[in-house]
């Protein structure tokens, strides 16, 4: 796989890619022995290149879905000792991240990287892609709740976006009931304090899809690396290039 010089570099923290590349055109950079001065200069992470005449350590750029088991931080190391999600991927020789944070209790699809350009795209503020979620509550949530959370409701850190939400279903005898809920947002711990607001407690929460990314054929603790189109669909997705069949179906009625 070819990248960008200045993004390999970049990559290997030597400097920001604005700098890589005034050190490419200062001509302090070589890629198998040769001087390289053209910023749309391609190589691969087989070769070997050089700043001020230092190699430098290199990774290519990975993704992974994994389908998070419970009781599981999403930390690269956790000071209370619980299992990290890392522990689910030993085979990986790159040294990957958690793309945002599931919580502790909280299982389904999680994206982990070692590109900290992607992983900053899909979390940022604008980047709404749309994630589903099964939450299981203590409580039946009643029609005009439902309109609500569709409408958007204020948390103590402001507006929700509107959430595309619907019932799976309900048994009125336990009183209890499991929603579908589509949220665009990153915010910590959104769907429970969703639910916290009108009074209810999220018993079970399941992230069954990321953009159009689902865990299907994964157990939980197993995880596939994403494929090539995949990256590109979500970075297009983060951009507001394209549009999820989940994010058009909040446009419209606010129903799955």
């Amino acid at each position: 796989m070819e990248e960008r010089l200045q993004k390999i570099i970049a990559g290997a923290g030597i400097a920001s890619r604005r700098k890589a590349e005034e050190l490419i055109k200062a001509g302090r950079v070589k890629v198998n022995g040769v001087t390289v001065r053209e910023l749309g200069f391609k190589a691969s992470y087989s070769d070997e290149i050089e700043v001020d005449g230092q190699l430098i350590e290199k990774e290519e750029k990975v993704y992974f879905l994994l389908n998070k088991p419970k009781r599981t931080v999403c930390t690269l190391q956790d000071d209370k000792g619980r299992e990290t999600v890392l522990a689910y991927l030993p085979e990986v020789e790159q040294r990957i991240f958690p793309v945002g944070r599931l919580d502790y209790q909280t299982t389904g699809v999680l994206l982990l990287t070692n590109d900290g350009e992607f992983a900053n795209l899909m979390m940022h503020p604008r980047s709404h892609i749309a994630k589903t979620y099964e939450a299981a509550i203590d409580g039946i949530m009643t029609d005009a709740e439902i309109s609500q959370l569709r409408r958007g409701i204020k948390l103590e850190d402001g507006m929700t976006l509107p959430a595309s939400v619907h019932m799976i279903s309900k048994n009125k005898k336990s009183g209890k009931c499991v929603l579908s809920v589509t949220i665009y947002e990153g915010r910590n711990r959104e769907v429970r304090r969703m639910m916290e607001y009108f009074g209810y407690t999220v018993t079970r929460l399941d992230r069954k899809s990321y953009g159009d990314l689902t865990y299907k054929g994964l157990r939980q603790g197993e995880y596939r690396r994403l494929r090539s189109f995949e990256v590109r669909e979500l970075k297009k997705l983060a951009a507001g290039q394209t549009s999820s069949p989940a994010s058009r179906r909040a446009s419209g009625s606010g129903s799955m």
